[in-house]
This record gives C-alpha cells, structure tokens and sequence, in this order.
C-alpha cells in the first residue's frame, strides 16, 4: 500500500534532518581529523574547526550584513523600467528623496496610468517621467535620447539601470500557449536585455551600476509556473554572463532575487486569475482536458486565487536591496529579499539533489 504524499513528504524531511546530523556529528569530525593530520597539525583541533565553521555559518546566515562603505547620490541618475506601480513606483520614490535623479520609465504614462501621474505630481526637476514600453525598440530608443538630453552632466553618463518591468502569470505546460511563453518573455527577458543593451554605453561611461530583477524562481522551478521561471532563469544567466563582460570596465552587474511579494505589488488578482483559468480551459485540446479533468483544473486554479493575497505586503525589503546595489561602494552580487521559509526553500532546492526535493515539494 502506498504512502500518501505528505506522510512521505514527512518522512523524506526527517530522513534529511537525521542524514545532515550524522554527517555533522560524526563525518564531518573525522574529515577535518583526516585534514589536520594530512597538514601535520594535532588531530584535537579538530573540534575547534568545527566550532569555527558553525561561528562562520552564524556570521553568514544569521548576521546582519556588515558595512560595506556608502557612495554620494547626489549628481548620480538612476534609470527604472517598470514605474507604474509596485517595486518600480517605490524605488523611484525612494530614490529621489535619497538624492538621486531619477529617470521613472512607465509603460502607462501616454494613457495617464497613476503611478506616472504620482511621480509627476513631484514636480521635481530629478524626478523624470518618461513613456517606456520595454517590448518596442522605437520607445526605447526614444528613452535613450530623452535621457541623454536631460542628464544634468552629460559627460558623467547614467550611474544607474534597474531592469524592474516585469509581468507574469501561470498555467501548467499543456494548458500554456506558446504565444503566453513568448509575452512573458517578451517583457521580463528580452525587455531586459533590449534595455540594458541601449543604454550600456551611458552606464559604462560612469563605471556605473546595472541591477536586474530577477526572482527566487530563476533559481529553482515550481509547478503551474514554468513561463515565468523560464524568463527569470533568462535574467539570470544573461545578468551573470554580463557581469563577467563588464568586469574589465568598471561596471557592476547585480541580481536581485525577489521571495513572495505577490500581495505588496499586485502582479495577481483574483479576477485576472479566473479569466487567466477560463482562458486556458478553453484553449486547451480536448485530449488535455478529458486527461487532467475539470475538477483538478478547477483546484489547481482555486489554489491560484488563495496566492493571490500571499507574501509580504511591504515592498521595502526588496527596494532596500536595490538602493544598496546601487550605492554600496561593494555591493552583493546577488541579493535575496525573502523571508525564511523561502530562503530555506532556495537553499534546499539548489543545494540537494533533484530526487530529494522533487519528493518533498512536487505536488
């Protein structure tokens, strides 16, 4: 007789927790006996070693982070995609009370969308709004030269870019259209590589900053959201192998790694999610209906709606991340914005081997 999934589930974590305590308790003493004694030190060491790498574990994971330097804001400017609302509104906000001018690129502006009013409303001669579809090569171009003719140095180029506009949705596999795969990574993948590309030279010419906003789930995959994650794995490797071209000029290429902040931006609504479920029911062949069924859809759609309202609701942990990419004379190459049990998730979903964590968390 079979194991139900969670009782499985449970036993799996378990056999983990006693597997990662033998290894501390017993393996891991032995191997640094085996090091000490090949480096010709005394083998009682060894314990000492090990509370060495428990204090470093503590410094690393439960610390906070140490103070890295903080660089001037003022006659610096920062472009943000993506201003309309959520992380991208916040940021720009938050920046220009810090001093930065900032360049807020909304994709609504021409149709008078809020965010873009709000930030005009500044009246601010560093606080910019400018019309920005991150999808269309002529607005991005135009943004460009409306940058270039507005920086108060010209000669000092644009300290920063963050790639922030993003879109998203969610669908299994054989309910998700190619053309929904390739309008998610229209916006979140080549948007962002159509962006950075034009305005590299003015970032370069700083020495600047180019923070990518990518996810926790452009490090591991979950189920139903396969078009997102694969447009956020995009981000990352593309962000990584940018990093490494830019070393030579000065320029630094940072990644932020976002958790659960579905309630605090309202990328998600509940009615977005039926008609998104709707869609895809009727989209989908006979033979992937009959096989999956209307009842399983239904629940895999109603579990959509109850995320609609999960995570955070504040966006500062994630605007905080990014204020120090940009200013921190030593900024992370990577942050991670999440709280714990996201955290732990990532960790034990990149870290273990995939028949582990696909039996503690497929569903």
């Amino acid at each position: 007789m079979a194991l139900p999934a969670s009782s499985l589930r449970t036993a799996l974590l378990v056999l983990l927790s006693l597997g990662l305590t033998l290894a501390l308790g017993l393996l891991l003493p032995e191997a640094l006996k085996l090091l000490f004694t090949f480096v010709g030190l005394a083998c009682d060491n060894a314990s000492h070693a090990i509370v060495l790498v428990y204090f470093i574990f503590m410094l690393c994971v439960a610390m906070p982070s140490l103070p890295r330097g903080t660089l001037p804001t003022q006659g610096k400017a920062v472009l943000i995609t993506g201003c309309d609302s959520g992380f991208g509104l916040a940021l720009a906000k938050h920046l220009h009370k810090l001093g930065f001018t900032v360049f807020a690129g909304c994709l609504l502006k021409d149709k008078n969308g809020e965010g873009a009013q709000e930030l005009e409303s500044f009246h601010s001669n560093r606080m910019k709004v400018l019309q920005l579809n991150v999808c269309s090569e002529e607005e991005v171009t135009q943004a460009v030269e409306f940058v270039k003719k507005n920086l108060e140095n010209p000669d000092t180029g644009l300290w920063g870019l963050v790639n922030n506009a993003g879109t998203s949705t969610f669908g299994e596999v054989e309910f998700t259209s190619l053309d929904t795969y390739k309008e998610i990574a229209e916006v979140n993948l080549w948007g962002t590589i159509r962006v950075t590309k034009a305005f590299l030279p003015l970032v370069r010419q700083s020495k600047g900053r180019v923070v990518c906003m990518a996810s926790m789930l452009g490090r591991m995959a979950v189920p139903s959201r396969s078009s997102y994650c694969i447009s956020k794995y995009g981000v990352e490797a593309f962000s990584d192998c940018l990093r490494r071209e830019m070393y030579r000029w000065g320029v630094k290429v940072i990644i932020i790694e976002p958790g659960n902040f579905v309630a605090a931006t309202g990328i998600f609504t509940k009615e977005g999610v039926e008609r998104r479920g709707q869609d895809m029911w009727e989209q989908a062949s006979e033979t992937v209906r009959d096989d999956y069924g209307k009842a399983y859809f239904c629940h895999q759609v109603a579990r959509m709606k109850a995320f609609v309202t999960s995570g955070t609701k504040d966006t500062t942990p994630v605007v905080n991340v990014i204020t120090d990419a940009l200013t921190s004379k030593y900024p992370y190459t990577r942050y991670n914005p999440m709280d714990t049990y996201y955290w732990i998730k990532v960790q034990i979903m990149t870290h273990l081997p995939a028949a582990i964590t696909d039996n503690i968390y497929a569903s």
